[in-house]
């Protein structure tokens, strides 16, 4: 299997875009629109989209900007997932980057990705950790939904209303909360409030109705039964990226990314993937194998069991390492990886 850093190939265009489905079966006060889910790295984005679709398909780590491309994750209403909400809607969930002062040029795409969400959003979810106060990022989220303010100001467009998430408000008591929930208000006086455990699953119900009351009327975009518009080689891409992050402890994650070279069914019950872990230096390539290739092979066990509930198959994940010499300044690298600015 050719290897695309090796040489150029030719893709064609992906023209499978989601038609827009005119029920005429909907009732006339169905509401459906784009929630951005924004925040700095590490405030449980991905742990909060996840827990409202009932399933992952965004990967998790404690490590900051694990998050590196925009998700969309699709929620159809009324639903048993969400048996207290009777309102017909759909909400589509758009999960960013986290936000930051970038370093190189990922960085500086995952920010543009982020912050270019914003505009186009039906309702701008600006998710924060509530346990301890404001840092400098969060300075920085709230100065990109003020730009975006002013930018569709000046555009005669009505700004998107904003409602401040306070998450891990488990690890709180009610009066920490009081006192460090007004210095993230004062960050964006428009915003309104509502305290919430994404962990927990504190105040889902609640979240859910504040979102569908500020989205407008409208149709159905995606089928009932359809919960991400992400391929099936992005998300196991995504599943190996975070068992590497999970297992590595070192500045390594920062470093690293997967592509998926192979994708083929042997027979109907195993699914054969081949997938490259790409680091910028030798170094990092032997940490990741480790001894006697122990550490990638802890990554693959932990990341097959998760493929195989995805394809509904057995697995032979053929996993190996690639070294990219600083790929994440690297534009031609980034874009083969996938990682462009929307510009």
């Amino acid at each position: 299997m050719s290897d695309p850093f090796d040489l150029i190939e030719q893709f064609e265009a992906d023209d499978d875009e989601s038609p827009l489905l005119i029920d005429p079966s909907l009732p006339a006060n169905h509401r459906s629109g784009f929630v951005t889910v924004i925040g700095r790295p590490n405030v449980g984005k991905s742990t909060l989209m996840n827990r409202l679709l009932g399933q992952k398909i965004a990967i998790v780590s404690r490590k900051p900007q694990t998050t590196r491309n925009q998700l969309l994750g699709i929620l159809t209403l009324p639903t048993d997932l969400h048996p207290d909400i009777s309102t017909p809607a759909q909400i589509i969930f758009i999960d960013t980057p986290g936000i930051h002062a970038p370093h190189n040029k990922l960085g500086e795409i995952l920010v543009d990705v982020a912050v270019t969400a914003i505009p186009d959003a039906d309702v701008v979810l600006w998710l924060v950790d509530a346990s301890e106060p404001p840092t400098t990022e969060d300075s920085l989220v709230a100065q990109a939904i003020a730009d975006a303010q002013t930018q569709l100001a000046r555009q005669d467009e009505p700004p998107p209303p904003v409602l401040l998430a306070l998450n891990k408000i488990d690890l709180l008591v009610p009066a920490q909360l009081a006192e460090l929930e007004q210095p993230f208000l004062d960050l964006c006086p428009t915003a309104s409030r509502l305290p919430i455990s994404a962990a927990r699953g504190t105040n889902m119900k609640e979240l859910l109705h504040r979102l569908i009351d500020l989205l407008p009327p409208g149709p159905r975009y995606y089928p009932e039964e359809q919960v991400t518009d992400q391929q099936m080689r992005f998300m196991v891409a995504e599943i190996v990226r975070e068992a590497a992050l999970n297992v590595l402890h070192q500045e390594i994650p920062h470093a690293l990314a997967v592509y998926v070279t192979e994708f083929k069914a042997r027979s109907e019950t195993m699914t054969y993937i081949g997938a490259n872990i790409v680091v910028e230096r030798k170094t990092q390539k032997g940490i990741v194998i480790g001894t006697s290739g122990h550490t990638l092979k802890k990554i693959g066990q932990i990341a097959r069991k998760q493929i195989e509930e995805l394809v509904g198959t057995k697995v032979y994940l053929d996993l190996w390492v690639k070294v990219r010499p600083k790929w994440r300044k690297n534009e031609n690298d980034l874009r083969w990886l996938g990682y462009t600015k929307s510009s």
